[in-house]
């Protein structure tokens, strides 16, 4: 059998397949072109069928794509036929295309396995936690730059309508967090998972708090300070290189967590709950803002996923139904919720046009390989929210005391 006949057997009929054996098949005039350029890419595929084993294939580059853009390639592929094959289906295509893609290879070194750095450490451990954040995040302040744009905010915007400028929507959604958390001038803010302290320098510029930041990435960390310091923020902003769980502080008025509860694994939630309820004043406020399962019953991200393997080690995403339940565990009460799924379709729609504009530069900067990783990543991503497999959840929550809640009878926002 030839290489191009078998596989597009199971991809979708609108794709063309050329292949390293001449060999080729489907539409010569398709938008979307796989390039299978060696064996390896096929034992890629066969043995990690599915999105992993794609992926595998492109990211190595034994497979390239000619394609409109990550986005419309993915939206294709979501249709093929690769993971549903049987264990002997994938066997008998091996043998069908000879000795030579009858063998293991090894996957690309962008990928994260039990063999590499995250070997002998217990899951969610400060230690392991630091290795996986660093994995993501550690990579290049120029290349997110790129990408982010000048606000550097790594989470989902607010577009307050569809024409919005990303500038804009991440101006709105900090602001929008501010007016939740109802900061005023001389409050303390703690930031857990700041990032590059987006958050924190929008808070103490626009709402005179004082703001401690916590982030497990040392790259962050430092373009933080520095951001901070041109600002003349320095005085109120203290963006710590720290674990959430080792800042010392508390009376706090106010927490902000945007993005952070993906990482901290679902087993984790109560004790994250009661640790940042205990650094909250009375009539405190915690706002936690955080991509989530679409519910609570549907089946965790598989750990040998492309996500799980290249992108957030250990990430683990919860509904929001057990994010609301350890909250009100911890003593809060839980007062605003609301989805923002759509405008992080949106926020990840920009950050594919800024990476494809930066393309050429990005490659130059961090690799093929990684800026493959992150094309099909964020283009991936936005497909979830579009088809509602994930979401964006943000909980407002308050610790009120013998029922008082400081709360107004219909808040602004």
């Amino acid at each position: 059998m030839k290489v191009a006949d078998a596989l597009a057997a199971v991809l979708p009929k609108q794709t063309r397949v050329e292949a390293y054996d001449g060999s080729a098949a489907g539409p010569s005039e398709a938008d979307i072109v796989i390039k299978v350029q060696t064996p390896q890419a096929i034992s890629h595929m066969v043995s990690a069928p599915g999105e992993l084993g794609m992926a595998r294939a492109y990211i190595a580059g034994d497979m390239d794509v000619e394609a409109p853009d990550h986005y419309t390639l993915l939206r294709a592929l979501t249709r093929t036929k690769m993971g549903d094959l049987t264990w002997g289906e994938r066997l008998q295509v091996l043998r069908s295309l000879g000795r030579e893609a009858l063998h293991w290879v090894e996957p690309p070194p962008q990928e994260v396995g039990a063999k590499r750095y995250l070997s002998g450490l217990r899951a969610h451990s400060k230690g392991r936690d630091a290795a996986a954040i660093a994995h993501h995040h550690d990579v290049s302040n120029t290349c997110y730059e790129w990408v982010l744009g000048p606000s550097m905010a790594y989470t989902c915007a607010l577009f307050p309508t569809a024409d919005a400028t990303l500038e804009e929507a991440q101006f709105a959604k900090f602001d929008l967090v501010c007016q939740k958390l109802a900061l005023r001038p001389g409050m303390r803010l703690l930031d857990v998972g700041c990032g590059w302290g987006g958050m924190a320098m929008h808070a103490a510029e626009h709402y005179g708090v004082e703001v401690v930041g916590a982030t497990l990435s040392r790259q962050q960390a430092e373009w933080g300070r520095k951001a901070s310091a041109e600002r003349g923020l320095s005085d109120r902003v203290d963006i710590r290189f720290s674990d959430y769980r080792d800042v010392r502080d508390t009376g706090f008025d106010a927490i902000s967590s945007i993005g952070l509860t993906e990482h901290i694994g679902i087993g984790q939630l109560s004790s994250y709950a009661s640790f940042l309820a205990g650094k909250l004043v009375p009539q405190g406020r915690l706002l936690n803002h955080c991509i989530t399962r679409n519910d609570d019953h549907s089946a965790p991200i598989a750990k040998r996923g492309f996500i799980p393997r290249y992108v957030f080690p250990d990430g683990e995403l919860p509904g929001v139904g057990r994010i609301i339940g350890e909250l009100q565990r911890a003593g809060l009460e839980v007062r605003h919720e609301e989805n923002l799924r759509e405008h992080y379709a949106l926020t990840l729609q920009a950050w594919c046009d800024n990476l494809d504009a930066h393309w050429d530069e990005a490659v130059a900067e961090v690799g093929m390989g990684t800026a493959r990783v992150w094309a099909l990543y964020l283009a991936g991503s936005r497909i979830g929210f579009e088809i509602n497999q994930i979401q964006l959840h943000q909980v407002l929550a308050v610790k009120s005391v013998d029922g008082t809640s400081g709360f107004p009878l219909r808040p602004a926002y």
